[in-house]
C-alpha cells in the first residue's frame, strides 16, 4: 500500500464508497479506511435501504428523486462486474398515510408538483384493495405499550393516503456498497479494512494526513469524514466542532422483522409504507417478512450512545414497534423470539445531513446521514466530489456556496443548504423521515 494519496476517506459505507468512486473517476488517488472488515459492514449494512422521494423539504425531495434514477439504472451506474452480483432495486412504490402530523401530505405533494415527481391520491377503499390486511381506524397519537389506551381505536378512520410510485427498497445494502467498492477500485481507488484512524495530522493550518492505530502514517492533503455514527469522534479528533453550528450524535435504533400475516404475501404484494398514525414505517423483507422501523414519536425516548459502547440486545422497544403495526394489521402474528436489527444512526440536530468543508483546510464532512440518506448516496458522492474539487481550487464555499447540478432532474442544489454553519431547519420532520 502506498502511503500518500490525493484523498483519504474515513469510512467505507455506501456514501464513503460513492465519494471514492466519483473522485477516482476524476483521477484522484483515493484511500478509504474503515475499522470494520469490509465495505458496508457498519450502519450501512443495517440500513432499511428504502428508496423514496417524499421529503419535508424541497431540496431533500429533489436530491432523493435524483437518487431514484441511479438505483433504477444501477448496473449502468456501477459499470463493472462484481463477483458477488449486483444489488437489486425492488420498485414497490411507497404508500404514506395522511395524518394531521404531516398536514395530510399537502406540503409534500406541493414539493412533488414543483419537481415533477408523480404521486396518486388513495382513498380508504383503494388502500384496502391494495392491502386487505389493513384496519384503517385511527390509533394516534402513538403510545407506549404501558399506556392504558394503547390499541384502542378511534371511531374515525384515516382519510386516505398518497402513493409515490418512484420508491422501493434495496434488499441487500451491503452488497450495494460492495458493488460501488468494485466500481471505485476499477478506477484506481484503494480500500483498507480493519484499521482505525487515531489522529488527523495537520501542517500549516490544514490537514496533511492521518495516523492509524497501528502507528502507520498516511499522507494526504485531503481527509473526508464519512465515518457514520463515529463521525462526531472524528470531528473532535480534527478539532473542527467549534466551527459547526450543527453537530452529530449516535442514536441507537431497533428494527423489527416479523412474518407476514397468514394468507397474505407481503414480500410479493406489499410495498413501502409510512404511517404517522402508528409512528412506524414498513417494507417487505426476504422470507415473506415485514420489516418495521420507528418514525421516532415524541413518546419514545431517544437513546444517544457512545458508538463503541452500547446495548446491542433487543429491548421493549422491539415489542412496542411490533404491536404498533399489529394495530394496523390485526392478523399480524408476533413471535416470541425477537428478530431484526439493533444498530446506530448518525444524526444531526435537525436530521438533515452535513455535506460541507470544515474550518480546517482540506478536511471535509459527509455526516449525519443515517436513517434517510442511503437512497441519496450516489448523488451525495458526486456532490462531495464537486465540493472538494471546488474548495481545493480555492473557492470560498462559505461565502459562495457550490451549486451542484443534478443531471437526471436537471436542477441545481445549493450545497450551502447542507452547511455545518446553517441554522436548524424548521421545515424538517426532526425524525428519520428527514
Amino acid at each position: 500500500m502506498a502511503d500518500k494519496y490525493d484523498a483519504v476517506i474515513i469510512g467505507a459505507g455506501i456514501i464513503g464508497a460513492c465519494t471514492a468512486y466519483e473522485l477516482s473517476r476524476k483521477g484522484w488517488r483515493t484511500l478509504n479506511i474503515d475499522k470494520l472488515p469490509t465495505a458496508g459492514y457498519g450502519s450501512t449494512g443495517a440500513s432499511c435501504a428504502i428508496i423514496r422521494t417524499h421529503y419535508s423539504t424541497l431540496d431533500g425531495a429533489a436530491m432523493a428523486y435524483e437518487g431514484f434514477f441511479y438505483w433504477q439504472d444501477w448496473a449502468n451506474y456501477i459499470g463493472v462486474e462484481d463477483e458477488r452480483g449486483l444489488a437489486e432495486f425492488h420498485k414497490t412504490g411507497a404508500l404514506v398515510m395522511k395524518t394531521e402530523l404531516n398536514s395530510y401530505l399537502k406540503p409534500i405533494c406541493a414539493h412533488m408538483d414543483a419537481l415533477g415527481i408523480p404521486w396518486h391520491d388513495m382513498t380508504p377503499e383503494q388502500i384496502k384493495q391494495r392491502l386487505p390486511i389493513y384496519d384503517l381506524h385511527r390509533f394516534g397519537p402513538a403510545k407506549r405499550l404501558d399506556d392504558p389506551d394503547f390499541g384502542t381505536p378511534s371511531d374515525e378512520e384515516l382519510t386516505g393516503a398518497v402513493l409515490f410510485p418512484c420508491a422501493g427498497y434495496i434488499s441487500d445494502p451491503q452488497l450495494a456498497t460492495h458493488n460501488v467498492q468494485r466500481a471505485a477500485e476499477a478506477q484506481g481507488a484503494t480500500f483498507l479494512f480493519n484499521q482505525e484512524v487515531t489522529e488527523i495530522r495537520r501542517s500549516s493550518g490544514r490537514t496533511c494526513g492521518v495516523t492509524l492505530k497501528s502507528g502507520d502514517t498516511i499522507d494526504s492533503p485531503v481527509v473526508v469524514n464519512i465515518a457514520g455514527p463515529h463521525s462526531y469522534k472524528i470531528n473532535r479528533m480534527a478539532s473542527v466542532e467549534e466551527g459547526m453550528n450543527i453537530k452529530t450524535r449516535a442514536l441507537r435504533q431497533e428494527v423489527v422483522h416479523v412474518p407476514s400475516p397468514p394468507g397474505f404475501d407481503f414480500e410479493r404484494d406489499g410495498l413501502v409504507t409510512s404511517d404517522g398514525d402508528i409512528a412506524c414505517y414498513c417494507r417487505p423483507e426476504l422470507g415473506n417478512n415485514i420489516l418495521i422501523g420507528s418514525e421516532d414519536p415524541e413518546c419514545d425516548e431517544r437513546e444517544w450512545v457512545d458508538p463503541d459502547d452500547y446495548n446491542k440486545d433487543f429491548t421493549e422497544q422491539w415489542r412496542t414497534q411490533a404491536y404498533r403495526v399489529a394495530q394496523r394489521i390485526p392478523t399480524l402474528g408476533i413471535p416470541s423470539q425477537m428478530k431484526g436489527v439493533v444498530d446506530l444512526y448518525d444524526v444531526t440536530d435537525d436530521w438533515i445531513p452535513i455535506y460541507d468543508k470544515s474550518d480546517l483546510g482540506g478536511f471535509y464532512m459527509a455526516v449525519g446521514t443515517s436513517g434517510n440518506q442511503f437512497k441519496n448516496a450516489p448523488v451525495a458522492g458526486a456532490m462531495m466530489c464537486e465540493l472538494i474539487e471546488a474548495c481545493e481550487a480555492e473557492r470560498d464555499h462559505d461565502a459562495d456556496p457550490v451549486q451542484f447540478h443534478m443531471k437526471h432532474v436537471d436542477r441545481n442544489v445549493d450545497v450551502g443548504f447542507y452547511s455545518r454553519r446553517r441554522e436548524i431547519n424548521k421545515e424538517s420532520s426532526f425524525s428519520v423521515l428527514g
